[in-house]
């Protein structure tokens, strides 16, 4: 990744935030009585695993691609690390629910609107526990919310397989930001991808497999 690259990411995307409004995120959804009250999300669970993605984001049009390797070290923390396409470490970071430690990150990245911004991304992706408040459903999907603070969590679960699909965080007025997940199993996404509603930003996550 070139300098000029990681400087227009943070030009064009992280200081030029446009808030929007929308609709209720259930707005098309009916109330049912609820069937559970916690959900745990399997993905990125398992401490003897590396999981190790092939990285693409996009900012207002602009592509930059690399690797995202994410590891659980205790039963509340996971370590993050961005690499470049040839394996050179852009940030290195450890976050749980209440905690997130920088342990290295370079310069042209090191900026508190950036940094944030993916804290909280990266926060809900590696979430596992879930206290579920209200349901709603549709022919083929069922959503729970889940508050958290000042924002509720919506998580979409298919009827047919049982399968999460997103989760979509919301602060009172807007939606803030979608994970959609495709899964060929309960214990990892093969392709996770996070959509942000208030900026033109999308991540995309391809799993590695090991060789």
């Amino acid at each position: 990744m070139q300098k000029s690259t990681i400087q227009y990411l943070i030009i064009n995307c992280f200081l030029a935030i446009v808030l929007v409004s929308c609709g209720s995120v259930t707005k098309n959804y009916t109330p049912k009585k609820l069937d559970r009250t916690s959900y745990q999300i399997p993905y990125f669970s398992d401490s003897k695993t590396d999981y190790i993605y092939k990285t693409n984001i996009t900012v207002y049009g602009h592509e930059m691609s690399g690797i995202f390797i994410a590891k659980k070290i205790n039963d509340t923390t996971h370590r993050i690390v961005f690499t470049t396409e040839f394996g050179n470490k852009l940030m290195d970071f450890e976050i749980s629910e209440t905690g997130f430690k920088i342990n290295s990150i370079v310069s042209e990245l090191d900026r508190k609107i950036l940094i944030n911004t993916l804290r909280e991304d990266f926060r809900l992706l590696l979430k596992k526990d879930y206290i579920l408040q209200e349901q709603f459903e549709n022919e083929s999907t069922d959503i729970y919310k889940s508050q958290d603070g000042k924002r509720d969590n919506y998580l979409f679960i298919s009827k047919k397989d049982q399968k999460l699909e997103k989760v979509v965080q919301s602060s009172k007025t807007k939606e803030k930001f979608t994970l959609t997940f495709r899964s060929e199993n309960d214990i990892f996404a093969e392709k996770i991808l996070i959509n942000h509603q208030n900026i033109k930003l999308k991540i995309e996550l391809n799993y590695l497999k090991s060789e």
